[in-house]
């Protein structure tokens, strides 16, 4: 089992929610440890969010996920992250803390070259964002 940090369109509800992808493969759902904020900049590119990591900003909301080692791959080909080819996404390693425990996450920002122009979601909540629009 791991950790994934979800903050856009892999929230539950949303487009990709997470929940619906592990059902989609018959991946064994993910439990939802809780909702936290990670240090970071949240960027609007239209139908999804981008995040890159930002010790300096104050955060993005999102959802902390036990998941079955098998969901990576659905993460992974939902995010168009493959081995060798660079992104707009990429898989990363983030810690966090749910409830006062701290855990490892797996989570996916975009390259930092990538947000040049793009308007910055300062709410750092990509469901309140698009509900605002």
């Amino acid at each position: 089992m791991k950790y994934v940090f979800v903050y856009g369109t892999l929230r539950a509800g949303e487009i990709n929610d997470i929940n619906l992808a592990a059902e989609r493969y018959a991946i064994a759902r993910p439990r939802l440890v809780g909702r936290t904020t990670v240090a970071g900049r949240l960027f609007d590119f239209g139908r999804y969010p981008g995040m890159v990591a930002d010790t300096e900003a104050s955060g993005v909301v999102g959802e902390v996920y036990e998941i079955d080692d098998a969901l990576v791959a659905v993460l992974d080909e939902i995010e168009h992250v493959y081995p060798g080819v660079d992104g707009l996404f990429v898989s990363a390693q983030v810690s966090v803390e749910v409830d006062g425990q701290q855990m490892g996450c797996l989570f996916y920002p975009v390259a930092h070259a990538s947000v040049h122009g793009r308007p910055e979601i300062r709410s750092g909540d990509w469901i309140a964002h698009r509900l605002s629009r």
